[in-house]
């Protein structure tokens, strides 16, 4: 392939070649790993719990599940649903060593430990076989993969028949002003306090850049509906910043 026919993809406002891309939000989430619990509630103000909490009450675990937390990082959703349904199994999954690492290292992991995996890997490779899980989750991590269509056909290929895929990512809001004002606040406070909590100002402005570059609510449902998943909806949270998206494999 020649250099004008190389595929390209965005890294925040930055177009890169496709191949690199993963390398570098590997590198991203490297770098922030040990601060990154600590920054998702400096710039949420702590509302990525209630989210959070929010995607477990639509999600409803069940004892005798077993999901598949995709991007999983330190293990916050597979911690949140291994409490709901406490005879359940959760394999947190997660391109980053270092994200997994710190999540070992977190008192519910250790509580939890003989209902928990840790597997470093790539969302739109997955190293598991057909029909292997009940639930696919992916909290804040599908808008970091290069080929987001990919990873949701292998999240397809990976439940079992009446498997459910659940996704929590920031979204946009509906409101041209509030959306102005959230920008406002996006690109000038996020990144400065980057700096000052992890130490690492353009790894949160990627961050801050990439929520910009992900499709809409219905757009990204339609990506959900092209991938074979049936019943999909979506629901705006706090006004849009955020959205859960819901798909079944029937």
């Amino acid at each position: 392939m020649t250099a004008s026919e190389q595929k390209t993809t965005h890294f925040g406002n930055q177009t890169v070649a496709e191949d690199a891309k993963a390398g570098l939000v590997h590198g991203v989430f490297t770098n922030v790993a040990s601060k990154y619990d600590v920054m998702n509630d400096a710039m949420s103000l702590g509302i990525h719990r209630l989210w959070k909490d929010a995607m477990m009450d639509w999600l409803a675990p069940q004892n005798g599940q077993h999901l598949l937390d995709v991007a999983g990082g330190t293990g916050d959703i597979s911690f949140r649903f291994l409490k709901r349904a406490p005879k359940a199994h959760a394999t947190v999954f997660d391109m980053t060593q270092s994200m997994l690492d710190e999540g070992r290292l977190r008192p519910e992991a250790v509580a939890q430990a003989d209902r928990l995996e840790w597997i470093c890997g790539d969302a739109m490779a997955l190293p598991f076989a057909d029909n292997s899980f009940d639930v696919y989750t992916i909290s804040f991590g599908i808008r970091n993969v290069t080929r987001i269509p990919d990873a949701i056909a292998e999240a397809y290929r990976v439940l079992k028949p009446g498997g459910r895929f659940m996704v929590l990512e920031f979204s946009q809001i509906p409101n041209p002003a509030l959306q102005w004002v959230y920008d406002r606040y996006s690109f000038n406070i996020i990144p400065p306090m980057g700096k000052i909590i992890a130490n690492d100002r353009d790894s949160y402005q990627y961050l801050v850049e990439s929520i910009r570059k992900f499709p809409d609510q219905e757009n990204f449902a339609a990506m959900i509906r092209t991938a074979g998943f049936q019943n999909v909806k979506y629901r705006n949270l706090t006004m849009g910043i955020a959205a859960l998206h819901s798909g079944w494999k029937i």
